[in-house]
């Protein structure tokens, strides 16, 4: 099993020498930089080299390929996330040296502890809303710090060090690391009980995201739905509460959404009503902005502002971001990894892709994942696209679990000729090119590590001919 956080220890004000394990992703990269400009001493180790270690090495931290006890060096504190395993030998050392050990959040609790908070946590959309503030603020004067679980275009960055007193920050509730932050301003997308193997249950979830809610010191940002109304009601906050979406009772309610290749929407708060637009595709990137929006107008800014500072988002990576175009077929990539986020992805593509047909490459993720929701994948992909390639399980942190396979995803399909099952990915490229033709979408999703293949899907639409197979 991977590590998790220590929920009972406290951080200290001196973290000393910091050691990153697992520096090399955009994340935890950023982390360090932030560290280096709190004038940290900064190593890290990653299993490989990558982009994110050069512009580390320049600003003097010591970085390692490889993980190696003897990385540690003279050490005082260890940062790592929940993607490690206990017997990786850096973390092994440390905890055998009595070093102070830091999940990445309470890295960033430590970071932030000085500012205004502005949590955004949510089943799905973290990534996108936090992208938006940060980005919105920035447009309004501010000068923000935040921590986003992608780049923002934007900001060309996904995570920076403000002078402002506000840090906005994804806070990610998967491993319950989301309690860790001191929050001023809590932000909810939505909730959708998932990660139950953390929490046991749906209601430990939910009450996960009450006590959450009931930690802002100042206000509370929430989007709609039965599941929302329920941690609202289990939290019981006396802070003031802004819901937002398309529901009539919403306090900043959306309404008129036109989707294309971005959507455009009404935002109305307070009898006030705007017309907004961000480049960004789909239905749900509305209610993403209005939440966006919300937290601004919390902050003290006008709502024809707020709306006007989210003009210049132009989104965030692995979030419906376009990897190229061969012979008139556009292949994008997404991060989606639950089966809302699927339905709400490859709807999204549907609003741009005209007459064209929609090829998803379906990378399950987690074994637990796929054996508890493989028929709600296969409803979203059965509904939204004409054909899913499902490729092998992303096991990432989990061990294999007999039985538990794509094939669960393919079998939950009513109609069989809308699905293939591809574990090799050379094979899964191959069969998406000789099908593909002018004006398809082909949209490759998961959380995991399906982004990879995208040099080989348009190498291979490359090189097929013109003519395709009907899907």
């Amino acid at each position: 099993m991977p590590v998790k956080p220590d929920p009972s220890l406290v951080v200290p004000e001196q973290l000393g020498r910091v050691h990153f394990v697992g520096i090399g992703g955009s994340g935890m990269s950023g982390i360090a930089h932030m560290m280096l400009d709190a004038g940290v001493a900064v190593s890290g180790s990653d299993r490989s080299d990558g982009a994110y270690l050069g512009p580390l090495r320049e600003r003097g931290a010591r970085i390692f390929v490889g993980h190696d006890a003897a990385n540690l060096g003279d050490a005082d504190t260890i940062v790592f996330t929940s993607a490690i395993w206990p017997e990786n030998p850096e973390y092994v050392r440390a905890r055998e040296r009595g070093l102070t050990m830091l999940h990445r959040s309470q890295a960033l609790h430590w970071l932030s502890r000085r500012s205004r908070v502005v949590s955004v946590a949510g089943a799905h959309g973290k990534s996108t809303t936090t992208g938006m503030i940060a980005t919105g603020l920035r447009e309004l004067g501010a000068d923000p710090s935040f921590v986003s679980g992608a780049v923002i275009s934007a900001l060309g960055t996904s995570s920076a060090t403000g002078s402002g007193d506000v840090f906005v920050l994804e806070a990610d509730e998967s491993d319950g690391s989301f309690l860790f932050y001191d929050t001023a301003v809590a932000v909810v997308t939505n909730v959708d009980p998932v990660h139950l193997d953390h929490y046991g249950s749906s209601d430990g979830y939910l009450d996960a995201f009450a006590t959450f809610v009931r930690g802002a010191s100042e206000f509370v940002v929430a989007g709609q739905g039965a599941a929302v109304d329920e941690v609202l009601a289990r939290a019981a906050t006396d802070r003031p509460v802004i819901r937002f979406g398309e529901g009539a009772d919403a306090d900043l309610r959306v309404s008129g959404i036109e989707a294309s290749d971005s959507v455009a929407f009404d935002l109305t708060w307070r009898g006030e009503t705007v017309r907004a637009r961000v480049d960004a595709v789909g239905r749900h990137s509305a209610v993403n902005a209005a939440g966006a929006v919300a937290a601004l107008v919390v902050l003290g800014h006008p709502l024809a502002d707020a709306v006007a500072a989210l003009r210049s988002f132009g989104g965030t990576t692995r979030r419906f971001e376009f990897k190229g175009e061969v012979r008139g077929v556009r292949v994008f990539d997404d991060y989606a990894h639950e089966p809302a986020e699927v339905d709400a992805a490859v709807a999204g593509a549907r609003t741009i892709v005209g007459d064209g047909r929609i090829i998803a490459i379906h990378q399950p993720h987690l074994y637990s994942r796929t054996q508890r929701f493989a028929a709600e994948f296969a409803a979203a992909y059965e509904k939204q696209a004409d054909l899913t390639i499902v490729l092998a399980v992303d096991g990432a942190r989990e061990d294999p679990v007999p039985g538990v396979s794509g094939q669960l995803v393919v079998d939950h399909f009513v109609d069989r000729s809308k699905v293939v099952l591809l574990e090799d990915w050379q094979d899964a490229a191959d069969h998406m090119a000789s099908v593909a033709r002018d004006g398809d979408i082909v949209l490759t999703l998961s959380c995991g590590t399906v982004y990879q293949i995208v040099p080989q899907l348009l190498e291979a639409l490359g090189r097929t001919g013109e003519s395709a197979a009907p899907v």
